[in-house]
């Protein structure tokens, strides 16, 4: 039987495996991402779309300060959940090396081989004493030869290219909404549509103010778009605003009286 200090060992290694082959630090950091607000990425016929909650947490919050989303080069961008500066560490990171591999080889890194390096760096972080997984997961898209691809990697330092997925908190109703919802040959304008109503699909309570959204394609490279084109997407995706909200309230009470 094992004894409580030795499973206080294998609980805060962040090297170690436990008897039953988990890492239970790595498992703690993907707790803390499934905590964070949410990020969807959806791969498109001609480019990748990024949409993330950024809701402030209070009114005296300058909306501006919250970064979910970031340009790492003109062909590539990335989304965050988790723990901040854990994602900022790993952004600058991501970024470091796309103009590292610029100025060295005078061409954009691809897609995959800038994932890759990422995820080889955060699996170090799960391997050697004294330090600790990082507590973010990063979606990290662009085009690549011409092409649209969509990379995931998560606190265990593994990528996976995807169609579409999500990170961060409520998981299962936004992938399950992306799965039943994405097709092959998406325009853009349809795969930020898919996002915003994935979100939806976990949390009906945000107005288009609470959400960032971008996109990368060839004709533009990393775009964000105002809050006016979101809140376009927001209504085409079959989605009402509170103000919409209250003014049916208000125009369902007005009948009422009337019919009194």
């Amino acid at each position: 039987m094992m004894g409580g200090n030795d499973q206080q060992a294998y609980d805060r290694g962040t090297s170690l495996f436990s008897p039953d082959g988990r890492i239970y630090q790595v498992e703690y950091a993907r707790e803390a991402v499934s905590r964070g607000a949410p990020s969807v990425g959806v791969r498109t016929a001609d480019g990748v779309v990024f949409v993330a909650m950024s809701r402030a947490s209070s009114t005296l919050m300058e909306a501006e300060s919250i970064e979910k989303l970031h340009k790492l080069d003109d062909h590539l961008g990335t989304a965050s959940a988790g723990h901040v500066a854990d994602a900022r560490q790993l952004i600058d990171l991501a970024r470091r090396q796309s103009q590292g591999n610029r100025l060295r080889y005078g061409e954009p890194v691809g897609v995959e081989t800038l994932t890759k390096f990422v995820t080889d760096h955060i699996q170090e972080n799960t391997q050697r004493g004294g330090t600790r997984p990082y507590g973010a997961a990063l979606l990290i898209g662009g085009i690549d030869n011409g092409e649209p691809r969509l990379f995931a990697a998560d606190p265990s330092g593994t990528p996976n290219e995807w169609k579409a997925t999500v990170i961060g908190g409520g998981r299962s109703d936004i992938q399950g909404h992306l799965e039943e919802e994405w097709t092959d040959g998406l325009s853009i304008d349809a795969g930020i549509e898919l996002g915003v109503a994935a979100l939806a699909a976990h949390d009906v309570e945000f107005e288009p103010a609470d959400l960032a959204v971008a996109t990368v394609t060839e004709a533009d490279g990393y775009r964000t778009l105002p809050v006016e084109e979101v809140a376009d997407a927001f209504e085409a995706a079959g989605l009402t605003t509170a103000d919409e909200e209250d003014a049916d309230a208000a125009d369902e009470d007005a009948d009422a009286d009337g019919e009194e």
